[in-house]
């Protein structure tokens, strides 16, 4: 996922955009944005745990 972090082209000193390939969130600032990225980067190279499997008993 290409993740981007810029002002918003509407308005100079306006909101900040993170854009996640097709998807816009908005934010009142670029310490903000830089916040929900660096906790979406984190959140992303965490462990997850698979679910296991469930073998059914055939018989």
């Amino acid at each position: 996922m290409k993740v981007l972090v810029r002002e918003s082209a509407k308005s100079q000193g306006g909101p900040w955009q993170v854009r996640m390939d097709q998807h816009v969130v908005s934010f009142r600032s670029e310490a903000e944005a830089r916040a929900f990225v660096n906790t979406l980067e984190s959140r992303l190279r965490a462990p997850h745990k698979l679910p296991e499997s469930r073998q059914q008993a055939t018989g």
